[in-house]
């Protein structure tokens, strides 16, 4: 019997160790994707015990304590820090399958050389090694992400971002390279309430007024330009449910629908901001081709379900499912028309539906070119959200070898705003080398070890390294 995660963890043959081991455990890490905080890392901030690091704002977490029976008091509530780690320690036994149960024994080990099961036996002994790691300077923010052997991340920014923050974390001596990511949600959703004045500020931002489609346009050009100059090199859109595909829309149409929003404060029809959304996705297409910037397309989540609980706790407390439509139809029509109106950038689509891995590997085969500097142009993101687990990941990785090019796939990313989630990517590497290495003795393809740990090495940082330039 295997010891509770040891050394080879997850690595169930000898091939997969080795590759493991003299290939992907030592490599930098590259987080493309996450919504960790830019104020945070410019201000080096510190933590006063594990629960303040691991608990706050971790929807997961809160989601898993939920399904164990823990009053909301100790989730997001007024308990004191330490009830809500016992709370999550304690409910930690009845986790196993989740991946919470892994990350968060890794985080322990990786971070605080603490090998103890969490547990409410062993809560107490936990939160005083933790808390006396936590003590030293070097686990602040900029000490983790050293420690973590982050070589660069990008976070989510909204386009109204003064960026002050990215520009401070660039004056300082931290080594992690830190980059905006341009997310224009809130600009698109133009039948939501709240958009009149989400306009006013963005046109503050851009120092003009936008009364117009045209003047809206010009806003988001000069932001982006903005991005661009503080090292933005990736945009990424959240799209709800099913992606928006309605190309019927004149630009006088589209001017009258974005004017009726900016008048009413969001009130359109849904049809009339499917229009909206697809003609200012081909606009922001094309500027970010322009700037060669790489597109990412979140898409499928069912939002605040439980409309009672979001009412209380507000959007990203643990209410959104997988949508059970899927828009690959959509997303093909999308992608037609970018492409036909020479607006398609290099583009990563991720979708929440573990049901998509097939339709959405075979669909980027049909959007393939070759870019001048010689990669794809279409990309299949790692298993999102709800997958990010053993048996989604290792699905994901084996449908997208079968329906398009493994060797060719960007990789691991945290998608979190946690800053001890960095072993998000070991876990990530294990799995890919057990799969890899499980091939390899299989037969199914030769043990050669330049191509083997090539493909591992590229897929776990050079492919990423490669196609954001960073």
């Amino acid at each position: 019997m295997k010891p509770f995660m040891d050394e080879n963890f997850l690595l169930s043959t000898d091939t997969a160790k080795t590759l493991y081991h003299t290939c992907a455990e030592n490599l930098p890490i590259l987080d493309y994707h996450c919504h960790v905080s830019p104020r945070e890392i410019a201000e080096n901030r510190t933590f006063s015990n594990i629960a303040e690091v691991w608990l706050g704002g971790d929807h997961y977490k809160w989601r898993a304590m939920r399904s164990c029976g823990v009053d909301e008091r100790y989730i997001t509530g007024d308990a004191a820090d330490y009830e809500k780690f016992l709370a999550y320690a304690t409910v930690m036994p009845k986790l196993i399958g989740n991946p919470l149960y892994h990350w968060s024994h890794l985080e322990l080990k990786r971070y605080f050389d603490c090998d103890l099961p969490l547990s409410a036996s062993t809560a107490d002994e936990i939160w005083a090694i933790t808390g006396e790691k936590l003590a030293s300077h070097d686990f602040s923010v900029h000490g983790i992400l050293k420690k973590s052997n982050v070589e660069a991340l990008c976070t989510t920014d909204d386009p109204i971002d003064s960026l002050e923050y990215h520009r401070a974390i660039k004056a300082s001596d931290l080594e992690t390279d830190v980059y905006p990511a341009f997310r224009p949600d809130k600009g698109l959703n133009c039948n939501r309430k709240g958009y009149t004045a989400y306009i006013a500020s963005l046109a503050k931002a851009a120092g003009m007024k936008i009364a117009s489609l045209a003047d809206l346009k010009d806003a988001y050009a000069k932001r982006i330009a903005f991005f661009n100059e503080n090292g933005c090199r990736t945009a990424d859109h959240g799209i709800d449910e099913q992606i928006p595909f309605a190309p019927d829309a004149t630009e006088n149409d589209v001017d009258a629908i974005f004017r009726a929003a900016l008048a009413s404060d969001g009130n359109v029809t849904v049809a009339d901001a499917d229009r909206f959304r697809t003609y200012m996705l081909r606009f922001f297409g094309a500027e970010y081709k322009k700037y060669g910037w790489i597109m990412q397309i979140h898409f499928g989540p069912l939002r605040n379900v439980n409309k009672a609980a979001f009412r209380v706790l507000g959007p990203d407390s643990g209410y959104d499912v997988i949508g059970g439509r899927s828009s690959i139809t959509e997303l093909a029509g999308l992608l037609d028309f970018l492409r036909r109106s020479d607006s398609l950038p290099k583009t990563i689509v991720y979708s929440i539906n573990p049901a998509d891995n097939a339709p959405l590997a075979a669909l980027i085969g049909a959007f393939q070119e070759r870019g001048e500097d010689g990669l794809p142009t279409l990309y299949q993101g790692s298993a999102w959200w709800f997958n990010d687990h053993i048996h989604g990941m290792r699905e994901q990785l084996t449908v997208y070898a079968a329906d398009s090019a493994l060797g060719f796939f960007p990789g691991m990313l945290t998608d979190s705003r946690s800053f001890l989630s960095y072993p998000r990517h070991e876990y990530f590497r294990r799995i890919l080398c057990d799969l890899v290495g499980g091939w390899a003795e299989d037969g199914q393809i030769p043990l050669d070890w330049e191509m083997l740990g090539d493909l591992v090495s590229d897929i776990s940082y050079c492919n990423v390294k490669n196609l954001f330039h960073i």
